[in-house]
């Protein structure tokens, strides 16, 4: 079976690993188009490309300069690829699509972030027939993975990951064998992109709600506050201990583990910070090198 695989980020790219892994015929890539990157700025190849051309793989940028005729295609696999795929495309050939959300939950951009930032206990990946409506094809395969209280983005995503390889592994030893099940669509919801202002931490509302806000973020692109004027990063949330009757956003401890923060029902941990144009660095570090002090507040 003659395998086309889209897919541009890390996330996808190990997905396209696992199929190499297995021996599978993949017969091209398709990608987004090189982006600017680091202090230079040089045009640099999506994980999904780099991976491509290390395995002598045809890539291309768009669907339309695939030779479909002469590749021979089976089926296309799509992960975290980011760009729609047009109806004629879907009428020609099966599209399935990896997704790290169980749908009907969370479709869209940022499945990971949204599920963490809302609190969920558990996620997990769904193998979809591709649609015209988003992320709303019949479900081929789907299987859940708990979110740990403290877990953050990279850590579920990496969870994710081990998940979607296996499962897709499976799926393409037979994936035409599958039943396809239709979402219902009264438990949809939706997972946008992430804009800004969603990285802003509110320590004035509950510790629950500020914890999970910054494990979503953490470690990219960073959940973020101001200090003093400046706008900071936090990362490494550990622990959350009982009231404080401070304003919430106060700093009223820092030692080894972090600094711990007041919210509107608790104390939040936070062992990271990163000030603009300098490393992250411990809460202690920061104090030792007078970048924050006791009783600095956190502020929107």
């Amino acid at each position: 079976m003659r395998i086309l695989f889209l897919g541009t980020p890390h996330f996808a790219a190990k997905h396209l690993e696992a199929l190499l892994k297995e021996g599978m015929d993949v017969a091209a890539v398709v990608t987004q188009a090189d982006k600017p990157f680091g202090r230079g700025l040089r045009p640099t190849p999506s994980p999904v490309k780099a991976l491509a051309q290390q395995a002598r793989i045809p890539v291309y940028e768009r669907l339309k300069q695939v030779p479909f005729d002469v590749l021979s295609v089976d089926i296309c696999i799509v992960v975290a690829y980011g760009k729609i795929i047009p109806k004629k495309y879907l009428d020609m050939l099966p599209f399935y699509n990896v997704h790290p959300s169980l749908l009907p939950k969370y479709r869209g951009a940022a499945p990971i972030q949204r599920a963490i930032e809302n609190g969920e206990k558990s996620t997990g990946v769904t193998i979809f027939k591709l649609t015209e409506q988003l992320d709303a094809g019949p479900i081929a395969m789907q299987e859940s993975v708990r979110i740990e209280e403290f877990e953050t983005f990279d850590e579920v995503e990496a969870k994710l990951v081990n998940l979607g390889c296996r499962m897709l592994v499976e799926f393409l030893k037979d994936p035409f064998s599958h039943d396809l099940v239709p979402q219902d669509e009264s438990q949809a919801s939706y997972a946008p992109k992430i804009e800004e202002k969603d990285l802003l931490i509110d320590f004035a509302q509950p510790a629950e709600r500020v914890k999970d806000k910054i494990r979503a973020y953490d470690s990219k692109p960073g959940a973020r506050t101001f200090l003093n004027g400046q706008c900071v990063k936090l990362f490494g949330v550990r622990a959350i201990e009982p009231c404080s009757t401070d304003v919430p956003g106060t700093v009223i401890r820092i030692n080894r583990d972090g600094a711990f923060v007041t919210t509107s029902t608790g104390l939040v941990l936070i062992s990271h910070v990163q000030f603009p144009g300098k490393r992250r660095m411990t809460f202690l570090e920061a104090f030792n090198g007078r970048l924050i002090r006791i009783n600095d507040r956190f502020h929107v």
